[in-house]
């Protein structure tokens, strides 16, 4: 089963949208569109009497952009935003999620900027292995009950991430998280700035093969420029 990402243009792309049962990744630099399609989603679901958990660790939602897309900010009502502002918030953030998905039906779960307190956890503790360990060790049970929910509860779950330049190639970028998020995540899609559009890469799929997508942000969303 499939959830419509919002855009006609990106569900083609993807064969209906995004998968029900398997966490999705974009990531990609600052501006790449990985927020704008994360709300799209939202917006387009929660407008259809949906009900979204939208976890935002970057302070990206934004309410006028949500009333872009949609016209009015009535669904807001179907959203619940979390905003967690340190990783261990990140983490109650979670647990606040799973009560909501046993009192409640949930239909999207989106995680925008799931690295984003990681990497500033990471940061702070500096060289001491045994501290990065167990910080990574969390990133994992995050990712882990994220995969979890979508694959017992057919919960689509979409995250974004933040990426980093290769040392020894400065034209390639890396996920942070690395490997533990490359496990978790079934749909991984790249999205590049490439002035005046953006380009999305489809880097792994369960049935799709490797292919790109040009496209540009919108009042009402996204839609193509260009399939290569």
């Amino acid at each position: 089963m499939k959830i419509s990402t919002g855009s006609a243009d990106f569900d083609k792309w993807l064969n209906g949208g995004y998968d029900t049962d398997i966490i999705t990744t974009l990531y990609g630099p600052g501006a790449s569109g990985k927020t704008n399609l994360c709300i799209l989603a939202a917006a387009t679901l929660a407008s259809n009497g949906k009900k979204v958990i939208f976890v935002d660790t970057e302070g990206g939602f934004s309410v006028e952009r949500f009333r872009q897309i949609i016209g009015n900010e009535d669904s807001l009502k179907n959203v619940l935003l979390l905003k967690p502002t340190t990783f261990n918030e990140q983490w109650d953030a979670f647990g606040k999620m799973l009560d909501e998905i046993k009192s409640k039906s949930v239909d999207l779960i989106i995680v925008d900027g799931m690295t984003m307190l990681y990497r500033l956890e990471i940061a702070e503790a500096e060289k001491d292995s045994d501290k990065i360990q167990k910080i990574n060790g969390i990133l994992a049970r995050q990712m882990r009950m994220l995969a979890e929910i979508a694959r017992k509860r057919s919960i689509p779950v979409l995250i974004t991430n933040q990426v980093y330049s290769d040392f020894e190639n400065r034209s390639k970028v890396n996920m942070v998280g690395g490997d533990i998020l490359k496990y978790w995540s079934k749909c991984i899609i790249e999205l590049k700035i490439q002035r005046p559009k953006r380009i999305a890469v489809l880097r792994k799929h369960r049935s799709l093969a490797e292919k790109e997508l040009a496209f540009e942000i919108i009042d009402k969303g996204i839609r193509k420029k260009g399939i290569f």
